[in-house]
């Protein structure tokens, strides 16, 4: 993606002290950036860097002073997280791929009762089963399996070897990176006299509302009865597991390697 400072600090609604024909095509850390890049200063401790970053652009608060003399553009804005926040969106969304219309790999394997929505595509080895629904503007890469009568809304994006299973429900604007599994049998057991165990089977679903992201080889497991939830907005690192019936509250933020146990 190429972009002007000048692009960038109307984007931002920001002020620009310098080139506003410097241009940069990728983000980078403000130690390790070179020119073409844009990096970000929004801690003092970094200071030091950008007197020495070879950043063409370096995002800064309005308040920032210079008590050196700095060589790359500056772009003052006032929240400096959001508006990278902002900025890296619109990267990832060129680099990382979006729908542009409908594009049905002919090595999916798509039941004839499944529906994909408008501008929806579907990589390379895509498993979508009998009754599934997938809405529109959503981008399912190669290998992901979706199981009898799933549902996705629109605007999501699932990454490779994602699993969602029968039943299971994904909202709006929802991103599953790769390899989560979601909706697999909740760890169901009752104790037998002889002490072995018989399984309890696992008949409920789990349910992310819209705005929900899962991280990579994150598993969450489908509910005994009803349904385990993960409420609006809230996301989810690498490597959780969250059992079955739990209910994950909205806007919730959990790092990696959480487990909440189940019922």
């Amino acid at each position: 993606m190429k972009v002007t400072a000048a692009q960038l600090a109307q984007l931002l609604n920001g002020s620009l002290d310098g080139d506003p024909n410097a241009t940069v095509y990728r983000p980078a850390r403000i130690e390790e950036a070179v020119e073409g890049d844009f990096a970000f200063l929004d801690n003092v401790k970094y200071e030091s860097y950008a007197y020495a970053t070879k950043a063409s652009i370096l995002l800064v608060h309005r308040s920032f002073q210079p008590s050196q003399p700095v060589r790359c553009t500056l772009i003052r804005v006032d929240d400096v997280r959001s508006s990278l926040a902002l900025l890296l969106q619109k990267f990832d969304g060129a680099n990382n791929g979006s729908s542009n219309g409908t594009s049905v790999s002919g090595e999916a394997a798509i039941h004839q009762l499944a529906k994909i929505g408008l501008s929806t595509s579907v990589g390379a080895f895509v498993v979508i089963e009998e009754g599934a629904v997938i809405g529109n503007n959503c981008v399912i890469y190669p290998q992901v399996y979706i199981g009898r009568n799933a549902r996705i809304g629109d605007n999501c994006r699932i990454y490779p070897g994602v699993r969602i299973h029968f039943d299971c429900v994904v909202g709006d604007n929802c991103v599953l990176h790769a390899n989560a599994v979601i909706g697999a049998d909740g760890f169901g057991f009752a104790q037998q006299e002889d002490k072995t165990w018989k399984k309890i089977p696992q008949v409920g679903n789990v349910v992310l509302e819209n705005n929900v992201e899962v991280g990579a080889c994150t598993c969450i497991d489908r509910a005994a009865l009803g349904s385990t939830i993960i409420r609006q907005g809230a996301k989810l690192d690498n490597l959780i597991h969250v059992a079955h019936n739990v209910e994950v509250g909205k806007n919730t933020a959990l790092a990696a390697q959480v487990g909440v146990a189940g019922s």
